[in-house]
């Protein structure tokens, strides 16, 4: 069995740039709704499309916002042809133009600027994503931070999605929520995880949390591993049509 301290220097050496999660296999696993975003999101963009058999819009574009992530983007996205544009702040204002897209999408959504989708997509358009919920992967949060206040706003419960979306007069046609289990079998991965997941324990480093480290390694250790839960929803919103 690997030691502590190898463990960690193994899960704080590895790149955290792209959303590649394939080291995790055999170190950790997640539970995976049941609806299939990619694959719904896929068959959307390929009735977007203007040619048959082509696999996406003429017109894609997209935002980064993480400097890791944004050549990143660029490299996945450049055989369907995508803009990938550099932005400075999630909760900015969108580079786009007013009524742009017929679609507009994101997969697990820092900060979601309502007032901004309603504004670039067309009338008609659909606003399609997968978020993470309230609480999500709270047994890990709390077993390095301690118990967590309950917040005094909004939260990441799909309610104020609702509410938001209503607000900038788009109208909610699904929602989907899902709670799966997760596993890690090693501190290590749990090192990368929070490096890769910079939410979970927002001011994480490996000096900051060595003790609570040590903790859960030995509680894995003794357990053969960790359980923490995912908080996944899936939401869609339609502008009226002009």
């Amino acid at each position: 069995m690997s030691s502590f301290e190898g463990l960690v220097a193994e899960g704080a050496a590895v790149p955290v740039g792209g959303w590649d999660f394939s080291w995790f296999k055999g170190r950790a696993i997640e539970e995976r709704p049941p609806w299939g975003y990619a694959r719904m999101l896929a068959a959307r963009m390929t009735a977007l499309a203007d040619v048959p058999g082509a696999a996406g819009p003429p017109t894609l574009a997209a935002t980064e916002s993480w400097p890791p992530n944004v050549e990143v983007a660029r490299r996945n996205l450049a055989p369907l042809g995508a803009r990938v544009v550099e932005v400075d702040d999630e909760c900015g204002e969108l580079p786009f133009g007013d009524a742009t897209f017929d679609l507009v999408v994101s997969r697990h959504p820092v900060c979601v600027r309502w007032d901004e989708v309603a504004r670039v997509l067309k009338p008609g358009g659909t606003y399609f994503s997968q978020d993470v919920g309230h609480g999500s992967v709270g047994e890990l949060t709390e077993f390095l931070m301690g118990p967590q206040p309950e917040p005094d706003g909004p939260t990441r419960d799909p309610k104020w999605s609702v509410l938001d979306a209503e607000a900038a007069r788009l109208t909610v046609v699904d929602l989907r929520e899902f709670r799966g289990r997760m596993e890690f079998y090693d501190i290590g991965a749990v090192v990368h995880f929070l490096r890769k997941v910079i939410w979970i324990v927002p001011d994480f480093t490996v000096e900051a949390y060595r003790d609570r480290l040590r903790a859960l390694h030995e509680r894995i250790e003794a357990d053969g591993v960790f359980v923490a839960t995912s908080v996944r929803f899936l939401f869609e919103a339609r502008k009226p049509p002009a």
